[in-house]
């Protein structure tokens, strides 16, 4: 995955190059609709395929980008569907997808009557999560790993955020992998 904006479009354009590729709006010609399941960052790398996309006329669904494409059904990610979703944040657009699919008119992306199952769906799922965490130093995430691999040394760095924020203490996920890596290193 691509951790920027420029990394992502260098990804799309390399793509774009490759023998044999296609674009995206003649996919969606030929197949007479689209489901484009992407993130906020390869959304705005793609930006100018999904606007060719949008003038072709197929039934095309945006499952999270970055924002609304004229001619597109967007359906943003929405954090407070996770609970009923399962998973985590950065796989919640996949997930999406299929329940979208679920929700669907079947051999129909789009109908007013799938959209209407799926937002009231949505709108009965959907529960705000809310986090009373306390940030902590470096110095308590390193003692907390050192301990917890001590105890369970099977236990892998995402089961081990998990307890760690099950304990009511927040890391971000990146620094709690530098902080694990540089702690225990990479297993």
């Amino acid at each position: 995955m691509a951790s920027s904006s420029l990394e992502a479009s260098r990804w799309w354009e390399h793509l774009q190059q490759l023998d044999g590729a296609t674009d995206l709006s003649q996919i969606a010609t030929a197949a007479g609709r689209a489901l484009i399941v992407v993130s906020e960052t390869y959304a705005h790398a793609m930006r100018n395929d999904l606007h060719r996309l949008a003038v072709t006329g197929a039934d095309t669904v945006l499952i999270g980008g970055a924002g609304d494409v004229e001619g597109i059904l967007r359906v943003p990610a929405n954090a407070a569907l996770r609970h009923a979703l399962g998973g985590t944040l950065t796989s919640l657009n996949t997930r999406t997808a299929a329940s979208w699919l679920e929700h669907c008119t079947p051999g129909r992306l789009i109908s007013p009557q799938g959209q209407a199952r799926w937002s009231d769906w949505a709108a009965q799922a959907a529960r705000p999560e809310r986090y009373a965490r306390t940030p902590v130093s470096d110095e308590t995430v390193i003692a907390f790993i050192k301990e917890m691999k001590s105890l369970h040394p099977d236990s892998s760095r995402t089961r081990l955020l998990r307890l760690f924020r099950d304990k009511g203490m927040a890391c971000e996920q990146k620094r709690f992998a530098d902080l694990y890596t540089s702690t225990i290193g990479r297993r």
